[in-house]
């Protein structure tokens, strides 16, 4: 379809399965949605307000599919198999005991009908069988085989069909290659955001397009691109995050920074599933020693922190951690798997050497059960959102299903509101280009800090220097954003507002939790 204004009733930043359900659910009451983001989230919440009658323009920096976090998605997603009341304590066991009790109820109540209304009913998603129906898999810290999947490739046998019923939907308008630059406010109310590519005719935009919106759902993702080594595709800044805490909105937990225990140890690092741990793999160091078991009583399959700290430290202590998948027969189980190790290179009768590498960030911006953030007329959905579902570390499997739930219930809120047009931030473009590269070495340098000292074992000390240095390449980039409007520069100013976050969250909380560990703390051992 054409859009023939810009000024939709609802606007969702991001399009993770949060995102676009809450879109879905907003269109009831004849409100439009902007959804800016093509991850499961923003889908979700597009879907949703589309299915209610709204009119929806989903604007994302991604060109499909495969730019969006959702499509490298491997394990699956958790159900309910077992009872709620089973998944519930699974998810609070995990998150260190951090996880809100009611947040996870809202979780587990909805999930069956989430994924039966939307995966199976709507989007028809080839999960695998085993012959007598679902074929539910294990992974760490589950109590019980409950993991829908399809290979180890879930999510894009996901999202990219999720992309093409949105395609097909009368209602629903996708724009690429498309950021979201800035939120449009007033005095604690959200009123859209600037794009830097006009809707009506697709071009780019040297001072940024405003986008008016009764209500604006974020749903940008992650925050990979903070770290050298990350499963996150690029573009992961935390666009949403940064824009909302500029814009004065509550964000919670930033610290929770999950590691994923088994990333192929290489500068360019691809996920190995944890369910290919849940299916038998065993974790070997360069000794050829099983060590799991001297860190914890579940071994492989404990909660993703314990691994990844017990894989850095055997790292370090023998020079390499490799993943044994002899146990199983790898290539059967997990033949996608097993073809990216071959055009890698990888030789996975071998062990496949792996790292801990940054995954998932377990806070962001603070919502309450229905996606409602602190600044009137915005919601946040997926992995920039604060549900308070994970705690201070995540259970495996779980983010797609909190995105699919909350952007449902988000879309469901968001409704029933005309836009309010006032004055867009003014956004200049009158210095000259900088330099080449010029984004590139602060990103670096960036990075260079988050991963020396706010990374899987963080200091007290490490935390104190990583601020002053942020502090200063904020600045820095400040000085530019102020005459100069490129996405590059806008990503790299979000990084660097995401990063001191984390860092200042990182050091008010002073005893180690879950993925925030503090090695001068008494329990900063495994």
């Amino acid at each position: 379809m054409t859009m023939e204004h810009q000024t939709p009733d609802v606007l969702v930043v991001g399009s993770g399965i949060a995102g676009c359900a809450a879109a879905l659910a907003a269109a009831h009451e004849g409100a439009d949605v902007l959804v800016v983001g093509s991850g499961i989230a923003g889908c979700a919440a597009a879907l949703a307000a589309a299915h209610e009658g709204a009119d929806v323009l989903v604007a994302t920096k991604a060109e499909r599919p495969e730019h969006a976090s959702s499509d490298w998605a491997q394990g699956g997603i958790a159900t309910t198999r077992g009872g709620p009341d089973q998944l519930k304590q699974d998810i609070l066991d995990a998150s260190a005991g951090e996880a809100d009790p009611e947040a996870v109820d809202v979780l587990v109540n909805d999930a069956a009908e989430a994924i039966e209304d939307v995966l199976v009913d709507t989007l028809d998603v080839p999960f695998d069988e085993d012959g007598d129906g679902f074929d539910y898999a294990q992974e760490a810290a589950h109590s019980e085989d409950r993991i829908l999947h399809v290979d180890a490739s879930t999510g894009q046998h996901i999202l990219r069909p999720f992309l093409a019923h949105l395609d097909d939907h009368d209602q629903v308008e996708i724009l690429e290659d498309t950021a979201a630059l800035d939120l449009i406010t007033d005095e604690g109310l959200v009123a859209g955001a600037l794009l830097d590519r006009d809707p009506e005719t697709g071009e780019e935009s040297t001072t940024g397009t405003p986008v008016f919106a009764g209500t604006t759902v974020l749903a940008t993702g992650g925050v990979g691109s903070l770290f050298r080594r990350s499963t996150n595709p690029a573009g992961s800044t935390g666009d949403g995050i940064a824009m909302a805490a500029l814009a004065g909105a509550d964000v919670t937990d930033m610290e929770y920074v999950q590691f994923h225990p088994t990333a192929y140890d290489d500068e360019d690092p691809f996920l190995v599933s944890e369910a290919v741990r849940g299916e038998g793999a065993v974790l070997r160091n360069a000794d050829g020693e099983r060590f799991m078991p001297d860190y914890h009583e579940d071994a492989e399959l404990a909660p993703r922190d314990v691994v990844a700290r017990a894989v850095e430290a055997e790292r370090e202590e023998t020079d390499e951690v490799v993943l044994d998948v002899s146990p199983l027969d790898f290539a059967s189980e997990f033949p996608d798997l097993a073809t990216t190790c071959e055009e890698r290179s990888v030789d996975w009768e071998a062990g496949i050497p792996v790292a801990p590498c940054e995954h998932f960030l377990c806070g962001g911006v603070t919502v309450d059960t229905e996606g409602r953030a602190s600044l009137d007329r915005l919601f946040a959905v997926g992995e920039c959102a604060h549900t308070g579902v994970h705690g201070a570390n995540r259970l495996a499997s779980t983010s797609l299903l909190e995105g699919l739930v909350w952007g449902r219930r988000a879309g469901e809120a968001a409704v029933g509101m005309d836009p309010v047009e006032i004055e867009p931030p003014e956004l200049l473009d009158r210095d000259p280009d900088l330099p080449a590269g010029f984004a590139d070495d602060k990103f670096r340098r960036l990075r260079r800090v988050m991963d020396e000292y706010v990374g899987l074992r963080r200091t007290h000390n490490d935390l104190e220097r990583a601020q002053g240095v942020l502090r200063r390449l904020k600045g820095e980039v400040d000085a530019y954003v102020r005459t100069r409007t490129a996405r590059d520069l806008y990503e790299l100013r979000n990084a660097a507002v995401v990063g001191l976050l984390i860092v200042r969250q990182a050091r008010e909380h002073t005893e180690s939790v879950g993925c925030h560990h503090l090695t001068e703390t008494p329990d900063a051992g495994h």
